[in-house]
């Protein structure tokens, strides 16, 4: 007969009083680990029953053999105490285990079967791979580092910053853009009474103020990629520093200024690359250009360019220099031939050179046009003294000639401009 208080197997009659299997489905089912292993079936009682671990509190997890003698029951206690109080608490996981587990204990056991034991190594590996994941963007986005890393102080001087009111450890200004953005949230403040329209109204606000910020540091960006604040004080440190690699044509800061207000779009670095590349462009096109001119006169090696621009360049200085002496020659020719009809002609030594020009334009002899001349100076003086007097020109001067004639007169200072 079975002594009182002992458990056994129902399947091959073994001692379970240490650790057994009680079924949940069947009545006074209770098998040993080897038989529920098996998966031994008796009776109504299937393998797939719903089970129970059931433990008298003297069986060891890791064998009678192992150091310390921990019973199943403190080895639970212990991964509630790991998991409840973290790794590294001993004394907190040794008063939970219990008071006959000193805190070096508790470590020590842990570290020997939980980390450098059989199941240590069966559930860590050796390498651990790197599962954590940048959910960072780049430099200026939505979750950018940059956005909260602050920039270096501006590098002026104590009095300059005055004059700024700039203050370097905040990296901040006295009056900022739209200096009045912080009224917007000012007053606010969260009610447990607000309704749904109050809600999203402060939500507004809040919005709003964050849109002024973002304009607000914006702007404090561009100052500094652009190097404005030197430049306000008159000390453009930046081209000192780095001068240009190339001299910028006329034409190139004429559209510089055009282009300003792409500054708020692109960044300084960006900007001067564009323009170096249009350079680069215009040189390239030009460079095309030659190749194609090589090309339609029968070059095809640059070897040959060399001997064909040197022959280029003296044609055209031959030829400039026939243009030269044919121009020289033809002034000289044009003046000799220019007053060949009037230079004949009596008074012709008494007119100027623009008087010459004049009488040969309008085809008018030198007697004639001097006669006009003291004529219309004549009348001119009499009227200025208040005496009056009649015009007597003569017969052959119609209205054309004498238009001119005044107006030339007029010009060269003759007469007053009210008299003609």
């Amino acid at each position: 007969m079975a002594e009182l208080g002992k458990k056994y197997c129902v399947y091959c009659l073994a001692e379970v009083s240490s650790l057994r299997f009680r079924c949940t489905e069947c009545a006074d089912i209770e098998l040993c680990p080897e038989c529920f292993s098996a998966g031994a079936e008796i009776g109504p009682h299937r393998r797939w029953h719903g089970y129970q671990l059931v433990d008298g509190g003297r069986f060891t997890l890791w064998g009678a053999e192992a150091e310390g003698g921990w019973s199943s029951r403190e080895e639970q206690l212990l991964l509630d105490a790991i998991e409840q109080f973290g790794f590294g608490n001993w004394e907190d996981m040794a008063a939970h285990v219990g008071a006959s587990r000193t805190p070096q204990e508790v470590m020590e056991h842990y570290v020997s079967m939980y980390i450098h034991g059989n199941l240590g190594k069966a559930c860590i590996p050796d390498v651990i791979p790197n599962r954590v994941t940048d959910h960072t963007c780049p430099t200026g986005g939505p979750l950018s580092p940059s956005l909260t890393m602050p920039l270096p102080p501006l590098d002026i001087s104590v009095a300059e910053q005055q004059q700024l009111g700039y203050m370097p450890l905040r990296d901040d200004y006295e009056i900022e853009y739209d200096q009045d953005a912080e009224t917007l949230i000012s007053g606010l403040s969260v009610n447990y009474d607000d309704d749904d329209v109050e809600i999203e109204l402060k939500r507004a606000h809040v919005d709003m103020y964050v849109r002024k910020l973002k304009e607000r540091q914006r702007r404090k960006n561009i100052a500094r990629d652009y190097n404005l604040v030197p430049a306000f004080l008159g000390k453009d440190r930046r081209d000192k520093e780095k001068p240009s690699k190339r001299k910028i044509t006329k034409e190139e800061k004429e559209l510089r200024l055009k282009l300003r207000s792409l500054y708020q779009f692109m960044s300084c670095k960006e900007f001067d690359d564009f323009f170096e590349n249009l350079h680069k462009e215009k040189v390239l096109r030009t460079k095309i250009r030659e190749l194609q001119r090589y090309r339609r006169n029968g070059i095809t090696k640059m070897e040959e360019s060399a001997e064909y621009e040197a022959a280029r360049h003296k044609r055209e200085k031959r030829k400039e220099n026939k243009n030269i002496g044919t121009s020289k020659r033809g002034k000289e020719d044009g003046k000799e031939g220019e007053f060949a009809a009037i230079e004949n002609l009596p008074g012709f030594e008494l007119l100027s050179d623009r008087e010459k020009v004049l009488c040969s334009s309008i085809n008018l002899s030198p007697a004639r046009y001097v006669t006009v001349k003291t004529i219309i100076i004549k009348d001119h003086l009499q009227k200025r003294q208040g005496i009056p007097s009649k015009s007597r020109l003569p017969s052959y001067l119609d209205k054309v000639l004498k238009k001119r004639i005044l107006n030339f007169l007029t010009e060269s200072g003759w007469i007053s401009r009210d008299a003609s």
